[in-house]
């Protein structure tokens, strides 16, 4: 698509709407600056954090081995990137954010539903986060300062300055994102690079976790492991493959978008990936214990400089990944909510809150609260998401909306009193579906996939009970 195919509204005709305010309004052609590096940047930018270097320790725990940890991993990110790709055509093409898309679908009111749904789910990532990141620039603050490290409060208050530097980006806003990735991207990945080749050098070669077999004993155990395995590696990224029209909203064309991600989401996800496992082998040579965690790994080296860089490194990718991928998304559903009282800055700063309040420490308890707890239940619930957007926009409405009454209240868009009974009764079946084999054991599989199962459901459920419906949406211009 070219510029010139873009839809651009006149906002002057609805800016008195109660729907709207500055920072989910529509972007206007001159804004849509995004080009294919900046998209890539993003990618590459939220790719690049400790949760990415740490994810195949987990599958290596439950017994694969490293490379089909590292085929898991990518193959979760290839298939996870196809929603990501056709949701964010409506946020190139109108320009609009995505709990104003899901008014197309579930209402005017409705799309509070899917918004805050993946909103709790950000402010949760938010606090993970969060969490990581203030404890390397506790590391970091006691490498500069010796004296800090008998501080006993010295981990709590790096937490709340790291939480403190979120917070000046989300005042900040949105084009502060695009020049933090854009700086950052590069940098992330030459350190990454730099860290594999010392694990390299030092451990004379890549060493026993690429050498271990696989721990299981059959087809059939590993089959049991590597579905849900993958659901939760689909799940890594589900929230984006929602909320992705908050960037691409600002891509110059489709072919921006569409080329960008593909080449920042699966292949970083893989090289972060195994540069994880491949450096974590190394120190079983080098210090004769594993060590998963990058912060604990960094305090072992040597050389203050090349400690302070690293962890430099480390902060630097924690808060590229946090602002992106955990503070736009629930900052634009917040404020879909109540739109001339919760601005961006206002959302933003109900996420930060509440990433604190969900204690993130628990999550990172172990790998099977991570994995099979926390990415594949939540991924329950963004599946049947994802399968209503997609089936209103490409099946139901050929990719035609009406911009202009995505911000009325008694526009096309406001269905029974602003909610669509069809989109929330397809979104529950959807879940009920993939949740039911949480509590009925022979129907387990349901669960194990249930990003795939949920997405399925609620595709086919809509689309069913969508067709009887007159489809008057009409393309803006």
């Amino acid at each position: 698509m070219t510029t010139a195919e873009l839809v651009e509204v006149d906002i002057a005709r609805i800016i008195d709407s109660p729907l709207i305010n500055k920072d989910i309004a529509p972007t206007k052609i001159s804004q849509r600056t995004w080009t294919t590096y900046n998209i890539a940047a993003l990618w590459i930018g939220m790719c690049v954090c400790i949760p990415t270097y740490m994810l195949a320790s987990g599958l290596i725990a439950g017994g694969m081995n490293w490379w089909q940890a590292l085929l898991t991993i990518t193959l979760g990110n290839i298939i996870v990137l196809i929603p990501m790709i056709l949701n964010a055509h409506a946020g190139t093409k109108y320009g609009i954010p995505f709990p104003v898309l899901a008014r197309a679908s579930f209402g005017t009111l409705g799309s509070n539903v899917p918004a805050l749904l993946r909103a709790l789910v950000a402010c949760g990532w938010f606090g993970i986060q969060t969490w990581i990141g203030g404890q390397a620039l506790n590391s970091m603050l006691g490498l500069l300062f010796p004296q800090w490290s008998t501080f006993a409060l010295g981990s709590a208050v790096s937490f709340l300055l790291f939480w403190g530097l979120n917070v000046y980006f989300i005042v900040r806003g949105t084009e502060s994102i695009r020049w933090l990735e854009s700086i950052a991207a590069p940098f992330l990945i030459v350190v990454g690079l730099g860290l594999l080749a010392w694990a390299y050098v030092q451990g004379g070669g890549f060493g026993p976790i690429l050498s271990q077999p696989s721990k299981f004993q059959s087809a059939g155990e590993f089959w049991s492991f590597f579905v849900p395995s993958l659901t939760g590696m689909v799940g890594f990224w589900a929230t984006l493959s929602l909320n992705i029209p908050d960037f691409s909203r600002y891509a110059k064309s489709q072919r921006a978008q569409i080329i960008g991600q593909a080449i920042g989401l699966p292949p970083t996800m893989a090289l972060y990936s195994f540069i994880g496992v491949a450096v974590t082998s190394a120190t079983v040579i080098i210090f004769g214990e594993a060590i998963w965690d990058p912060v604990v790994l960094l305090s072992k080296f040597e050389s203050p400089v090349v400690v302070f860089l690293s962890l430099v490194s480390l902060v630097v990718a924690t808060l590229t990944t946090n602002i992106a991928a955990n503070v736009v998304s629930p900052a634009n559903d917040f404020a879909n909510l109540l739109p001339k009282h919760i601005t961006f800055v206002r959302g933003g700063l109900i996420t930060a809150v509440l990433g604190i309040v969900m204690m993130p420490w628990k999550l990172l308890a172990d790998y099977g609260t991570y994995i099979f707890g926390w990415l594949v239940g939540y991924s329950s619930f963004l599946g049947p998401i994802a399968g209503v957007l997609i089936a209103d926009y490409f099946v139901i409405r050929k990719l035609s909306l009406s911009v202009e009454d995505l911000y009325r209240r008694e526009g096309e868009y406001s269905y029974s009193k602003g909610f669509n009974p069809k989109a929330i009764i397809s979104l529950v079946a959807g879940v009920f579906v993939a949740l039911i084999g949480l509590f009925v054991e022979e129907l387990r599989f349901l669960y194990d996939y249930a990003w795939f199962i949920g997405f399925a459901a609620a595709f086919v459920v809509y689309i069913a009970v969508m067709q009887n419906r007159q489809q008057a949406a009409t393309q803006v211009l």
